[in-house]
């Protein structure tokens, strides 16, 4: 037996000499037993992976449910605004990222906050005199859902809280619970079309709160704050000292008779960052193309956000570069009527949806002013035979064959949410089936108590 002696320069926890012995065996060595330790298999899903929890996953997955055979589905449950084909991407897009591709200039690596022609690109884009921009207040990210994560992962520590809208998109609490970071939940009213119950916001601040998330255009809402409230959004940031984190992906995503405020251009010392992509607007949501614009005029948030957001990014070495390099072309290429059809298709869905489901006993849908949902209140005393929104849902895909998000995933049960992404056709064709659906299950004041009474 060959005795091998392998010197480990260690310090602090590590020991300074590891004893091998190895056994020589034909043309193949084995190791024997390391000193002071016992080999076996312990092999355990990280502490973060475990904390990792999305809601909408979890609700849908466990809606064990078939739809009905004879009728086709129709999912108005999914934010992607391409599944259909009826809202593609413009032209002047695709060929930008084409003529890219040609180039064969933007196959390697690039600066893990983006190449600084593109950061200079959406800064010239989005500058403005209320809120200007340069370069160096632009991080390129890989998407929007990445934007949100580096922003949160910069402001705030475990231990500390974040304050979150209720019904809100669910990403920010699967990010924050997965960073160790509590979430709390403040109320939007539907009854004042979403808009922030800032008592109650206010009330949930303490010292251990890092940032507030405002979504202006909402998703699930399809709701679109006022310059107004955005200002009153800013004097409770401004008395408490809490920054803001500022979810824009629906940005300029408003229909005609609305006008959309980025929150930065209303702020004159509260330090925003805002998150925003290509995903939505440009309807290539699969391009992963994101950024955050680092708004803070005061020096709030100095060097050490920046530098912060600068490490954090290393992380992945930065968004796609082909996207990347197209990305100036598709800002400045993309022509204005390209925006306008995409959203008169959305505000007519909206329209048609809204009128429809209005005249249906039992539920009270809350009128959109942008992004690509509505939600939709469920009476739940007309359906007494349903627990609540899931379980309406669920039945809704079985007797139906139409999937509509329960609002519980938003955290906001008894409601739905609906998408308006999809072909005129399919919505008029949805509605008719939930008309359907209601109209079997409804119950009246005094059917309802009856019904009580029998259980």
């Amino acid at each position: 037996m060959d005795s091998y002696l392998i010197q480990v320069n260690g310090h602090g926890d590590h020991a300074p000499m590891l004893d091998v012995h190895l056994k020589s065996t034909g043309n193949t060595i084995s190791a024997g037993k390391v000193k002071g330790r016992k080999p076996r298999w312990a092999v355990r899903a990280s502490e973060m992976s475990k904390k990792t929890f999305n809601p909408v996953r979890a609700i849908v997955d466990s809606m064990k449910v078939e739809p009905n055979p004879k009728k086709a589905m129709i999912s108005l449950s999914l934010g992607d605004p391409t599944v259909f084909g009826n809202l593609p991407t413009n032209d002047e897009v695709t060929r930008a990222v084409k003529e890219v591709l040609d180039s064969g200039q933007c196959n390697g690596y690039a600066p893990s906050v983006g190449y600084q022609s593109c950061r200079e690109a959406v800064a010239a884009y989005y500058n403005c005199p209320e809120a200007p921009l340069k370069a160096q207040d632009v991080i390129l990210t890989s998407g929007c859902s990445q934007a949100i994560e580096l922003a949160l992962a910069v402001l705030a520590n475990p231990g500390q809280n974040i304050l979150v809208p209720r019904p809100g998109f669910s990403l920010y609490k699967t990010l924050a619970l997965s960073m160790g970071i509590e979430v709390k939940l403040y109320n939007l009213l539907p009854e004042k079309a979403w808009e922030i119950d800032l008592e109650h916001l206010e009330s949930l601040v303490d010292e251990k709160t890092a940032c507030l998330i405002v979504n202006n255009p909402s998703n699930p809402c399809g709701s679109v704050f006022s310059k107004s409230h955005l200002q009153e959004i800013l004097a409770v940031a401004s008395r408490q000292c809490v920054p803001i984190l500022a979810d824009e992906i629906y940005g300029d995503m408003v229909f005609a008779d609305c006008k959309y405020e980025p929150i930065a251009t209303l702020s004159t010392n509260v330090p925003i960052l805002s998150c925003g992509g290509l995903a939505k607007r440009w309807l290539v949501p699969g391009w992963r193309m994101g950024w955050i614009l680092i708004h803070d005029r005061r020096d709030i948030f100095g060097n050490e956000i920046r530098d912060g957001l600068l490490r954090l990014s290393q992380r992945i070495l930065g968004p796609c570069t082909i996207v990347q390099g197209a990305l100036e072309r598709i800002l400045h290429r993309t022509p204005p009527e390209f925006y306008h059809n995409t959203l008169s298709i959305l505000k007519s869905n909206a329209d048609l949806c809204y009128a429809a489901l209005s005249a249906i006993p039992g539920l009270q849908p809350v009128r959109p002013a942008g992004a690509m949902y509505l939600m939709v209140e469920i009476e739940m005393e007309h359906f007494p035979e349903f627990e609540n929104d899931v379980e309406f849902t669920e039945r809704l895909i079985s007797e139906q064959s139409v999937f509509c998000l329960p609002a519980t995933c938003f955290e906001y049960p008894n409601f739905f949410r609906v998408v308006i992404t999809v072909p005129e056709e399919m919505i008029l064709e949805a509605c008719s089936r939930i008309q359907e659906f209601c109209e079997m299950h409804y119950q009246g004041a005094e059917g309802a108590q009856d019904l009580e009474c029998d259980k």
